[in-house]
């Protein structure tokens, strides 16, 4: 089978990596790289430390409004499956390179496989929800981490096609700690001892473009009574800049933003971590990490359900009574399979052919 694999970001690279080794034992794989998040980190050296496969096109496309990126995205997709001529399009997630690719595929008449269907925030004032709800409504098959995300697309009349594998994020999550443990000096080179820290990100936009909620966020920051590591996105910084707030920062460890070795390595030694993005709220559940949660709500419900994950909202004094006080249960249950999502996945595919 000759499958087309459309990828955008860093983070579905990673993604994509654990399906990738599986399933080029026994198919054909055409990874396709739309450029839509421009990631200086994305070298030689991170393909080659993480073991992942170079695209074989790279689109180019670049950051732009939502619109004007998706039909982008859409058009030189389209022209590569022409070109290429697949048996199924595979896509991951949620941006807007996961909904282009599913629209030209679906145009073509070429099956979609989306990986991680079935998550829903039910917030469609954010585009990523948009971009799952017509993605999995596109797919002919769909592959769901959790067995939450299975029952959300039932409640939508998706049945067909479904099914329950895990979460390929643990299987890369599993991966490349091993390789953090061996390759990231970062703790050593930042002057940190494990659990004696507070690891923070910021960048999601509903918090970065609201001057309001970002200033809640980093006045309590600025409080928490143990160390912050800020790893700041270049746009997260523009505005702190902007809006003045800068000297709420000048307790708080900033870093450039790191790579992925170096990110998992400091999310296994945090004390807590203290985040808006949805990887990295599942990233802290692999790790044992409680989690706080800068959002009024989540995708990833089962974290908040099973007592290891927190909803603050972007409200001072909730977050900083979350560092100080939240605490997990010890029992952690597996909820996102045991590390094996990309060989079920790949012997689904098989059996359904």
């Amino acid at each position: 089978m000759k499958i087309a694999t459309v990828v955008g970001a860093r983070p579905q690279f990673i993604k994509a990596a654990p399906v990738s080794r599986v399933l080029r034992r026994a198919h054909q794989e055409i990874l396709i790289h739309t450029g839509q998040h421009y990631d200086a980190n994305m070298s030689d050296i991170f393909f080659d430390e993480l073991h992942i496969p170079r695209p074989d096109f790279h689109l180019g496309i670049g950051s732009g409004r939502h619109g004007a990126q998706t039909g982008s995205i859409l058009e030189k997709v389209e022209d590569v499956l022409i070109q290429e001529t697949p048996d199924a399009l595979l896509v991951y997630g949620d941006t807007n390179s996961t909904l282009a690719g599913a629209l030209a595929a679906s145009k073509l008449h070429i099956p979609v496989i989306h990986i991680e269907a079935g998550l829903r925030s039910f917030n469609r004032r954010m585009p990523e929800e948009i971009n799952r709800v017509l993605t999995d409504h596109l797919s002919s098959r769909l592959f769901c981490p959790t067995e939450t995300a299975v029952k959300n697309l039932a409640a939508e009349g998706i049945t067909k096609g479904v099914f329950q594998n895990g979460d390929v994020m643990y299987d890369a999550f599993l991966y490349n700690l091993e390789l953090a443990k061996e390759k990231s000096n970062i703790l050593q080179t930042q002057g940190l001892n494990p659990k004696s820290y507070v690891l923070c990100t910021i960048h999601r936009a509903e918090n970065t473009d609201d001057p309001a909620r970002l200033t809640q966020i980093l006045k309590a920051v600025s409080k928490i009574s143990v160390p912050v590591v800020l790893p700041l996105h270049p746009r997260t910084r523009k505005i702190v800049h902007q809006l003045g707030l800068t000297s709420l920062l000048e307790r708080v460890k900033v870093l450039e933003p790191v790579g992925y070795l170096d990110m998992i390595a400091l999310e296994a030694n945090t004390l807590k971590l203290v985040t808006d993005s949805g990887g990295v709220q599942k990233e802290a559940y692999f790790a044992g990490v409680p989690c706080i949660t800068m959002r009024d709500e989540t995708e990833w419900v089962e974290t908040v359900e099973v007592g290891w994950n927190c909803l603050t909202g972007a409200d001072e004094e909730k977050i900083l009574e979350a560092v100080e006080r939240f605490a997990p249960p010890e029992h952690r249950p597996t909820i996102f399979g045991e590390g094996k999502a990309a060989e079920q996945f790949v012997e689904m595919m098989d059996k359904e052919g």
